[in-house]
C-alpha cells in the first residue's frame, strides 16, 4: 500500500472513530454545486496516476486523484477519447470528482452517461475499509452494481481511490450543422431525426445573439456523417470543436451572462419528447441539449418552485445547478425532493456504507 493511499485510510479511520465529517475534495472544480459541505478536508489529489492503459483493450485504470486533464491527454495521444465529455466546470478537476459527480456533456444523450463507462472501482467505506468492486471488462460486473452507484454519488457513500473505464476510439469523422428555428420548431426536428439512421452526437438549442440556433454535431463514419450533412439540410459550421468545448465547460455567453446578471442556474431533466415548457415570467428561453431531454434555464432567486413544478407537469424534475449567491449552508433543501421510499433506500445505502456519516454530510438529500 502506497503512503497516499495510506494517509487517506488512516484519515477516515480517525474520523469515524471521533466521528467527525469529512469534506471530500479533489480539484475543487464542482465546489459550487450543491450545498456547503462542512468538515475535515480529505484531499484525494496525491492519490494520482494512471495503472494501466490498454489502448487495443479499450480500458484505462487511473487513480482518483488523477488530473482529468492528464486522463484525457493520454487518451488523445492513442486517438481515443471518454464519449461522455464530463464537463470539466473549470480548471483541476479530478477523475474521482468527474465519477462522484455523474456529469456528463453533449454527447449523453447518444453515448450514454459516466456510470455506463465505469467498469469497476476502488473505495474506502465509512469503517476504513479498502474495497474493490466490479473490474476491467463487462463480465465482471454481477449482482448489485456498486461501482456504478457511485457515480452521482457525490462522495456521500466513499472515497473513490481508483477507477477502470472504458474508452472508445475518436469518431473518424465530425461536422456540426447549423439552423436557426425557433424552440419549437428545433424539438420538433430533433425528435424527427431521432427516429432516423443518423449519426447524431450532440444538439444546442440557444438564443445566440438574439437569434434562435439550433447546432447539430454529427460523428461516426465519413460517409455516414457527409450523407447525412447532404439530407438535413442546414449551414455547415468548421471549426466547431471550441464551441462543443465551450457548451460542455458552461462557458458560452449564454452562461456567463447568467453568472454576470447574478442569475441562479437550473438543470431541468425531462422526456426529450417534452414540450415547449411554459416558464415564469421574466425567464428567458432555457438552453436546451440531449435532443431536448436537458434543458437549463436562468432564473432569478425565488423562482425554484415554479421552474419545479413546470418540470413535474412534464414528466421530469429541476435541481438547482448553481446559486448565484454560491452553496446554500445546511441541508441541500434546493435538490428535488425525495419520494419516501428512495429517501428510504437512501438512508439504507447511507448506514451500510457510511455508518458514521462522515462523508460529505449535508451533500446531498436523504
Amino acid at each position: 500500500m502506497d503512503s497516499a493511499l495510506h494517509t487517506l485510510i488512516e484519515q477516515v479511520r480517525a474520523a469515524a472513530a471521533r466521528p467527525a465529517p469529512l469534506r471530500i475534495r479533489g480539484g475543487g472544480s464542482k465546489d459550487f454545486h450543491g450545498a456547503a459541505v462542512q468538515g475535515e478536508l480529505l484531499d484525494t489529489r496525491a492519490c494520482a496516476g494512471i495503472v494501466a492503459y490498454e489502448p487495443s483493450e479499450l480500458v484505462v485504470t487511473v487513480r482518483a486523484g488523477t488530473p482529468l486533464a492528464a486522463l484525457e491527454a493520454a487518451l488523445a495521444a492513442q486517438r481515443q477519447c471518454l464519449p461522455f465529455e464530463p464537463p470539466r466546470l473549470g480548471p483541476g478537476g479530478t477523475v474521482g470528482g468527474m465519477v462522484a459527480a455523474g456529469l456528463s456533456g453533449p454527447a449523453r444523450a447518444s453515448v450514454g452517461a459516466v456510470r455506463d463507462y465505469v467498469l469497476g472501482l476502488k473505495l474506502i467505506n465509512g469503517r476504513a475499509e479498502h474495497l474493490a468492486f466490479g473490474g476491467q471488462v463487462m463480465k465482471n460486473v454481477a449482482g448489485y452494481d456498486v461501482s456504478r452507484l457511485m457515480a452521482g454519488a457525490w462522495g456521500t457513500l466513499g472515497v473513490i481511490t481508483e477507477v477502470s473505464l472504458k474508452v472508445l476510439p475518436v469518431a473518424p469523422a465530425e461536422a456540426t450543422l447549423r439552423f436557426e428555428c425557433d424552440q419549437a420548431e428545433a424539438l420538433r426536428r430533433l425528435h424527427a431525426w431521432g427516429g432516423q439512421p443518423l449519426p447524431l452526437n450532440a444538439s444546442c438549442w440557444v438564443r445566440d445573439a438574439g437569434v434562435d440556433t439550433l447546432y447539430v454535431r454529427l460523428r461516426g463514419a465519413a460517409a455516414a456523417v457527409e450523407a447525412a450533412c447532404r439530407s438535413m439540410g442546414g449551414e455547415r459550421q468548421p471549426g466547431a470543436a471550441a464551441d462543443w468545448d465551450a457548451c460542455r465547460d458552461q462557458t458560452l455567453p449564454w452562461f456567463t451572462a447568467g453568472v454576470q446578471a447574478g442569475l441562479d442556474l437550473w438543470r431541468l431533466s425531462l422526456p426529450a419528447t417534452a414540450p415547449v415548457l411554459a416558464l415564469p415570467g421574466g425567464v428567458a428561453p432555457p438552453l436546451i441539449e440531449w435532443h431536448g431531454a436537458l434543458r437549463w434555464v436562468l432564473a432569478a432567486p425565488g423562482q425554484g418552485g415554479a421552474l419545479r413544478a413546470a418540470a413535474r407537469q412534464a414528466g421530469g424534475s429541476a435541481a438547482l445547478f448553481r446559486a448565484a449567491d454560491g452553496p446554500p449552508a445546511g441541508a441541500a433543501a434546493d435538490a428535488e425532493a425525495l419520494s419516501p421510499a428512495l429517501r428510504a433506500l437512501h438512508a439504507r445505502l447511507r448506514q451500510s456504507f457510511d455508518p458514521a456519516g462522515i462523508f460529505n454530510p449535508g451533500r446531498m438529500t436523504v
